[in-house]
């Protein structure tokens, strides 16, 4: 593709920009984490080899520095071939990039945070109804990196995110060598001896399993609505908007992840799942967890099973619920959503 390189710097410059908006909101522990893994990306440093010390501090200096000049600037448009594109208009830029073996992805993320990526194409297919684009390298992108979202209906899942995202739970695990779910999970895999090719397996797994999660997504859209996306664009608090994603998360799941895993007896997915099962997901959810560890106690699969069976109606009562409730207060639904957490657990949990 002639220019390319152009395009890669553009996108990049959009990439620095929203970095620039909203990196330094995050809690310094989570910063600092992303900023390491930012800069083993951008040099090209294998997950053998840390990072050295001294010249990842200078770089965070630079890069802030960096920021600090683009702040204010504007997401520039993408000359992609003669035109010139709307940042945000992913699929009209990859009617062009496709054909050419890349993909690029502009959207919103959690706390309305644009993310951006452009990458090798390595598989297009359709499932459900729904174009999945599977990324390789990656060109430019910013500091945070979903391995998989939905937009419109379209799913991108970004290799090398998700080979981040599993490196980064390991060597979190492997520091503490804890007899937990985290290990329950590596256990698939021989880290030890063969750590690249356990990778590389385990990012084909879990690939998967995050391609299920957001055809859950998509189907929970279709029952849900175009009013979601509008309530979570208007929400203004924090902890209403993790609710909000968090029931919907537990609605994909029960629509899609989780029967799918347990129809086809992924063990080790399964115990990645709920070695990742934190926060308000758990909170809510506490089913799902007592069934998971039944079944590791016991064997017995069907607590679980049935957690996740009646779970999709629960879910889909309550989306509907938190979507009553924007209809009616509109953009102050936010204390309203935030007094159903805090009065209505009996409401939310399941």
């Amino acid at each position: 593709m002639q220019n390319f390189h152009h395009l890669v710097d553009a996108v990049q410059q959009n990439c620095y920009i929203t970095d620039a908006r909203y990196a330094r909101n995050m809690t310094m522990c989570t910063y600092l984490l992303e900023m390491r893994q930012y800069y083993r990306w951008e040099n090209d440093i294998p997950y053998s080899k840390s990072p050295p010390k001294d010249e990842l501090g200078n770089w965070m200096v630079e890069r802030e520095n960096l920021w600090n000049t683009v702040e204010e600037s504007p997401y520039a448009p993408l000359r992609v071939g003669s035109d010139l594109k709307d940042p945000f208009d992913s699929e009209s830029i990859n009617r062009k990039l496709l054909p050419e073996g890349y993909v690029y992805s502009g959207g919103y993320g959690r706390f309305h945070k644009p993310h951006f990526f452009l990458g090798e194409l390595l598989k297009e297919e359709k499932r459900n109804g729904f174009t999945i684009l599977v990324s390789g390298c990656e060109y430019a992108r910013d500091l945070i990196s979903p391995p998989a979202a939905l937009l419109n209906r379209t799913i991108y899942l970004r290799r090398e995110a998700v080979r981040r995202y599993i490196w980064d739970k390991f060597e979190e695990w492997n520091w503490k060598k804890r007899d937990n779910t985290q290990a329950s999970a590596f256990s698939f895999y021989d880290f030890q001896k063969n750590p690249n090719l356990a990778l590389e397996v385990m990012t084909e797994n879990e690939s998967e399993a995050m391609i299920l999660h957001e055809l859950g997504e998509g189907m929970a859209g279709d029952l849900l609505g175009e009013g979601w996306s509008e309530m979570l664009s208007t929400l203004t608090s924090i902890k209403a908007e993790i609710m909000a994603r968090a029931v919907r998360d537990h609605m994909a799941d029960c629509l899609s992840t989780l029967p799918a895993l347990l129809e086809r007896e992924a063990a080790s997915s399964l115990h990645f799942y709920f070695a990742n099962f934190n926060g308000m997901r758990k909170e809510l959810f506490p089913r799902a967890m007592k069934g998971y560890q039944s079944w590791v106690a016991s064997g017995n699969i069907e607590p679980l099973a049935e957690a996740v069976c009646q779970g999709k109606d629960h879910w889909s009562k309550v989306g509907q619920q938190l979507l009553d409730i924007y209809k009616k207060h509109g953009k102050n639904s936010s204390l309203f959503l935030e007094k159903l957490l805090i009065d209505g657990n009996s409401v939310l949990k399941f």
